[in-house]
């Protein structure tokens, strides 16, 4: 089997790096974490323009309903740039949660709506509630609107976490396929910012001396970078594989995205530990942006289930 992207998914996430690239995402993450939503809405503006927002909604709500391979493509180029907000929640889980709604779902394509989500247990909170228009709880196979209560601080001070209460009115919806897609797309957004913490690394050790050679050119520097390109070029085929799963609603589903978000999590927090190690002190204060990047990936290994829960569940697929 292929797991190479094709060109016009190359093509597409290079449009989302050249948008992105462009938009000081280091500020806006500070900004979001400050309280200062307003740049970060831009930048979901032009995942909007971009056609990222539609992804995951389907063609019949004015949704591009793209394959779940190019939802991956597009959110491991927004976790490589930190992008902020609810991104699985609205881009991936809000489309399944919402596909009976064809206004919301249109509202959701067109940027004019961003949502969050939770379900529990995998993600019993709402991430970045306040700057949602709609709270959707999910469980037992129904959805119901939420509002957020009690807000709580993430290791990522740009994910605020909020409790929510669920009202009485529900509809039916797919929900255990909606948190396959929350775990998809969180271990997509992994393998992004594990990338972009190993290329500032990499980067990085070219330029650093010590002792009168650059860092780079010891070997236990490049055997631990080397460690964390092979970490991430063995897990990004699980995510596309798992992708591939959901899409052939595969009975191995839950294995492969679990499988997926196991070795995403696993690499991410490799390429975090390798980037501190190679950058030192420096690269862990909020002034670098690599720190933003730790932070997020830290945050991100335990969002829509740990890597306890999910291998739990590759070993009840066996």
């Amino acid at each position: 089997m292929n797991f190479e992207i094709d060109e016009q998914q190359r093509d597409f996430a290079a449009s989302i790096d050249a948008a992105l690239g462009s938009a000081d995402l280091p500020a806006v993450v500070r900004a979001w974490a400050a309280g200062d939503t307003a740049p970060g809405r831009k930048v979901w503006q032009t995942l909007t323009e971009l056609g990222v927002t539609a992804l995951a909604v389907a063609e019949e709500h004015d949704g591009i309903g793209a394959h779940p391979v190019d939802l991956v493509v597009a959110l491991e180029r927004l976790g490589a740039h930190c992008v902020p907000g609810p991104v699985t929640e609205s881009i991936a889980v809000a489309p399944v949660l919402l596909a009976s709604d064809a206004q919301r779902s249109a509202e959701l394509a067109a940027g004019e709506l961003i949502a969050t989500a939770a379900i529990a247990p995998e993600s019993p909170r709402a991430v970045d509630a306040e700057f949602a228009g709609v709270i959707l709880v999910g469980r037992d196979g129904a959805v119901s609107e939420g509002t957020a209560e009690g807000a709580h601080e993430s290791l990522d001070p740009s994910r605020k976490l909020f409790d929510v209460n669920a009202s009485d009115d529900s509809w039916a919806a797919d929900v255990q396929r909606a948190r396959e897609f929350g775990a998809l797309a969180t271990a997509a957004q992994l393998i992004g910012a594990g990338q972009a913490m190993l290329d500032l690394s990499v980067q990085y050790a070219k330029q650093r001396s010590q002792f009168g050679r650059v860092i780079g050119s010891y070997q236990a520097i490049k055997h631990k970078l080397a460690d964390v390109h092979i970490a991430l070029e063995l897990a990004r085929p699980l995510v596309y594989g798992a992708a591939l799963s959901l899409h052939a609603d595969s009975p191995d589903t839950a294995r492969d995205v679990s499988a997926a978000k196991v070795a995403a999590a696993e690499a991410g927090l490799l390429a975090a530990r390798s980037a501190l190690q190679t950058h030192g002190a420096i690269g862990f204060t909020q002034e670098h942006d690599l720190g933003l990047l730790l932070l997020r990936a830290q945050a991100l290994r335990s969002a829509w289930g740990d890597t306890t829960a999910h291998r739990r569940r590759v070993l009840e697929a066996l």
